[in-house]
């Protein structure tokens, strides 16, 4: 079975940076697109950022110029460097990854908490 699973997240101070890693069970390439969502308690999962073919990026409007998304083929990894955090950053941060004709796999997520 395959599996993703996210790791990084912790408690900091506004304005602080973290690094969130997903772990892939199965390799990865560019075939492969990948996302960080991001949810809080009674809310909508928000897509905070994705990548696909290896270099096609979105953010949305709330992350921009703050997070930056990346991966690692070779580890089969994809990142998320966050910073100048925000409280309204504070959320569970979940990895899904899209295998072409496989199906997409969700993490369980890292959580993230922005102290003001």
């Amino acid at each position: 079975q395959v599996q993703v699973v996210e790791s990084g997240g912790d408690l900091v101070q506004a304005g602080g940076s973290l690094r969130l890693a997903c772990a892939a069970s199965k390799q990865i390439s560019m075939l492969n697109t990948m996302y960080w969502y991001r949810q809080t308690p009674g809310n909508e999962r928000e897509l905070v950022a994705s990548i696909s073919n290896g270099r096609s990026i979105t953010y949305t409007d709330a992350v921009k110029g703050r997070f930056t998304i990346s991966q690692d083929r070779s580890k089969n990894t994809l990142y998320l460097q966050m910073s100048s955090l925000k409280p309204e950053d504070t959320a569970l941060y979940i990895c899904e990854v899209n295998y072409p004709g496989w199906g997409r796999v969700r993490g369980r997520g890292t959580q993230v908490t922005v102290s003001s």
